[in-house]
């Protein structure tokens, strides 16, 4: 058998999430659908980073295994079947070994907020019309660099051995008028954990909170003191990254 691995982007707001689930559609359903309605067999399918229900990705990835011969130009006969809100970007052969969930290295978040109301975005960002101080929203992303234990940014009941992340990129931007990015890379991700970072430092940026009491919320490992209200279609998983 070949080891192949399929990329793709989506708009989540229809789906339940990236994982299969029973009775409820997710992305991963869509795909396999797919597959066996052009292949005439079923697959097995290993995905690499789980997003939540309404979530989007830019880059996602899924592996598989198979002893049929699949090659790119496949990719456009699986968008043909795929629903509009599903792209496959690339399907390539890889070593016997490779996964891609274990073996990528880094992944990276963005988080998008606009401020002026705009029916265009309602899907693809968080309408937050308050005023911010972007100098304390950078100072607060940047705090982030020199911590490694993010306890505090992990929902009740992660199933994990250890908190510890290392991010490498921190930084809010300026997008257009009243837009704002947040942009976010480390080697691991916790669950919630973007969401939990992005509503407790708007907090921040509104004056709501200090840098100090930031920097407490990180230090105290208590999950209950983050805000996790933040909603789901501002987050895109925007890329993972092999070796």
């Amino acid at each position: 058998m070949a080891r192949y691995f399929l990329e793709l982007a989506y708009k989540g707001t229809a789906y339940h999430g990236f994982q299969i689930q029973d009775n409820a559609p997710t992305i991963q359903l869509e795909i396999e659908k797919a597959l066996e309605t052009l292949f005439k067999t079923r697959f097995d399918l290993t995905g690499s980073s789980r997003t939540d229900a309404g979530v989007h990705a830019l880059q996602n990835y899924f592996h598989f295994d198979t002893n049929l011969e699949i090659t790119n130009r496949h990719k456009y006969n699986l968008n043909a079947i795929l629903p509009p809100d599903i792209a496959v970007k690339s399907i390539k052969t890889v070593a016997d070994d490779a996964h891609c969930r274990f073996d990528a290295v880094a992944r990276s978040y963005e988080y998008y907020i606009y401020q002026d109301k705009n029916p265009f975005l309602k899907d693809r960002g968080w309408f937050y019309p308050y005023e911010l101080d972007f100098s304390l929203l950078q100072q607060a992303a940047t705090l982030l660099k020199n911590h490694t234990d993010f306890t505090s940014f992990a929902k009740r009941n992660t199933q994990v051995f250890t908190h510890n992340c290392t991010i490498y990129v921190s930084e809010w931007s300026k997008a257009a008028a009243q837009q704002y990015i947040y942009k976010v890379q480390a080697n691991r991700f916790l669950r919630g954990m973007v969401r939990g970072l992005v509503g407790t430092m708007l907090k921040v940026g509104r004056g709501q909170l200090s840098i100090s009491d930031f920097e407490n919320i990180i230090l105290t490992k208590d999950c209950t003191k983050a805000d996790f209200s933040t909603p789901p279609q501002g987050l895109f998983l925007a890329k993972v990254i092999y070796p």
